[in-house]
């Protein structure tokens, strides 16, 4: 087995993804892949800790845009995490993970309450630990709570899931034109307005040095190469 490059990792994994060619929820294949895709960096060692997006079931801003209010709907999104969270869990049991759900909100009868130094526990102990309810405060994104979290727990690098592989010039998915970028530093992004994600989030990351990959989970063996060290996605540092 190669050397690891990373020991302690935190994976952003958007609710959209979990979605795959569905329009709206879950698709049980999909969710399935990334379980064996997670399995297989658990083992090597790996300590892993999740931040969960809802977006495949309901979005704050797109609610508060709809004339909701922004704190009840962004109330809603946390709580689209956590059923996406659930998700996650019981499709990482099937596949033999050992794994701890732990919500920024409180919900005790379906998962634990938020305590960082338990779920460092759950780490050390060597579960897979997915983090839910965004910070448990309206306003803020899961890119943020992602972020927050991958602060707290000492990640050494933030891995952030999504349908391409990497930063391009442009929308690669609109743009035939558009090339991909294979490291940037914080500043070629802020000044080349490239959306890696929302400013609170970035200039978090940027201000604690916490390094960011952004990598298309729907490529097979992407993670596992770049726990091992291979240049795969853009590396943000």
């Amino acid at each position: 087995m190669k050397p690891l490059k990373y020991h302690r990792i935190l994976l952003k994994l958007s609710g959209e993804a979990l979605m795959g060619n569905r329009q709206f929820g879950i698709d049980p294949e999909t969710i399935h892949r990334y379980a064996l895709e997670i399995r297989d960096i658990a083992r090597m060692g790996v300590e892993i800790a999740i931040v969960i997006g809802g977006g495949n079931f309901f979005r704050g801003v797109q609610g508060a845009s709809q004339g909701m209010d922004r704190s009840q709907s962004d109330n809603m999104g946390m709580l689209a995490t956590v059923i996406n969270g659930l998700a996650l869990q019981n499709s990482l049991e099937r596949v033999e993970v050992h794994t701890r759900l732990q919500s920024a909100i409180e919900i005790q009868s379906v998962c634990e309450t938020l305590i960082m130094r338990r779920a460092i526990r759950h780490l050390e102990k060597g579960r897979v630990v997915i983090l839910a309810a965004g910070t448990g405060n309206p306003y803020f994104t899961t890119d943020t709570a992602a972020t927050l979290r991958g602060l707290e727990i000492k990640a050494e690098v933030m891995i952030k899931a999504t349908r391409v592989n990497g930063i391009y010039t442009a929308d690669p998915e609109k743009d035939a034109t558009a090339t991909r970028y294979t490291t940037l530093t914080y500043e070629e992004v802020i000044t080349g307005r490239l959306n890696v994600m929302d400013m609170t989030a970035f200039t978090l990351s940027e201000e604690n040095k916490l390094p960011i990959i952004v990598f298309n989970i729907n490529e097979s063996g992407a993670l596992k190469r770049i726990i091992e060290g291979e240049a795969v996605g853009t590396l943000v540092g």
